[in-house]
């Protein structure tokens, strides 16, 4: 297309992956994963087969957020009164015996009007069809309240490149060990590396370990679907950054010590409140990162593998660089590295 340079032009950002590559289970340890280190300052690659060998690339003193939102079982399956099966992912978590929300439906001829109930407990209203797939839904229940009745009915959202259906483990798996904010629809995904013992190993390295909350939504992983990246919009997610994860930030921040992001989610977390005069905050976050983006807190990153011309993938190349980051990804495919949320990790220094 004429008139975008090429570093705005999304075509730019795209890549072949084999569909082997694509992990469907998580390791059976977590951090049994593989983990490919970035040198952003050398340009150099550094491969290794357990995330645990990260230790060697910390240093005293580094500040290490994560992201402790929790996922609630967001997908549902119901029937129409006609009878066709349909599955709703909601965007929020419902609370009460009526509450009104946005979400993806799939299913035929779904539209404004349609009723769809999951067994007999909830029904759910078709308020309004909206841009790119959305409804605006409403749903109802008599008995238990709702934000109950999807732990009986729900399901844990996995992505749609994960072609399988949620089994039990997923409930554990698809969730960090320090989740404790409920509100998201996906994972924060980087963090699936950790266990509890390893983070305790960290801070007896002297390691200080902070953590955020974003709830991630659907603004997250919707595609991009304009030419020019700048032209897209990032949905708005909710954060929360308590005064005392500040107060470390601006301490790392004047002594000049690394401030390491657990996850893409963290990153537009805190260079978003840094846009703010770095101060506590309980709000939106509409913070949308791609290449030219200058950061002013983030100095390594821990984040897994992106799909080809996602956000994601911009955000990465933003702090990276793409020429570096697709050398990279190029590497990381031929030597069969897993890919995107059940997959390897990526340290980014």
């Amino acid at each position: 297309m004429v008139g975008i340079p090429p570093e705005f032009d999304l075509q730019n950002y795209d890549y072949e992956l084999p569909e082997s590559l694509i992990a469907y289970y998580p390791p059976k340890e977590r951090k049994d994963s593989r983990l490919l280190v970035i040198d952003r300052k050398t340009q150099n690659f550094y491969f290794h087969l357990k995330f645990s060998e990260i230790v060697n690339y910390f240093q005293e003193g580094d500040l290490l957020i994560l992201n402790n939102t929790k996922v609630f079982p967001a997908k549902l399956r119901g029937k129409k009164a006609t009878g066709g099966e349909v599955e709703v992912l909601l965007f929020q978590k419902p609370q009460g015996f009526k509450f009104k929300t946005q979400a993806l439906i799939k299913g035929k001829r779904i539209k404004k009007g349609t009723q769809i109930l999951i067994e007999k407990d909830i029904e759910i209203k078709v308020l309004d069809k909206l841009e790119e797939g959305k409804f605006l839904i409403e749903l109802i229940t008599q008995t238990l309240p709702l934000e109950e009745m999807i732990y009986q009915y729900g399901k844990v959202p996995l992505p749609p490149y994960i072609k399988r259906e949620p089994e039990n483990e997923d409930l554990k798996r698809y969730q960090t060990v320090y989740a404790e904010k409920e509100g998201s629809i996906a994972a924060p995904t980087a963090g699936f590396h950790f266990d509890k013992n390893f983070l305790e190993e960290l801070k007896t390295r002297g390691i200080i370990i902070k953590f955020i909350t974003l709830h991630i939504g659907y603004g997250t992983f919707a595609p991009i679907r304009v030419r020019d990246i700048r032209k897209h919009k990032l949905e708005p997610e909710y954060i929360e950054v308590e005064e005392e994860v500040v107060e470390e930030i601006r301490k790392t921040l004047t002594e000049k010590r690394r401030i390491i992001a657990v996850g893409t989610t963290v990153v537009r977390t805190l260079e978003f409140i840094f846009q703010r005069g770095l101060t506590s905050y309980k709000g939106l976050c509409d913070l949308y990162i791609y290449p030219g983006f200058k950061f002013q807190v983030v100095s390594g990153m821990i984040t897994n593998f992106h799909l080809p011309k996602s956000s994601l993938l911009l955000l990465v190349c933003a702090f990276a660089g793409k020429e570096l980051i697709f050398k990279a990804y190029g590497e990381a495919i031929k030597r069969n590295y897993q890919f995107y949320s059940y997959g390897d990790a990526t340290f980014i220094i």
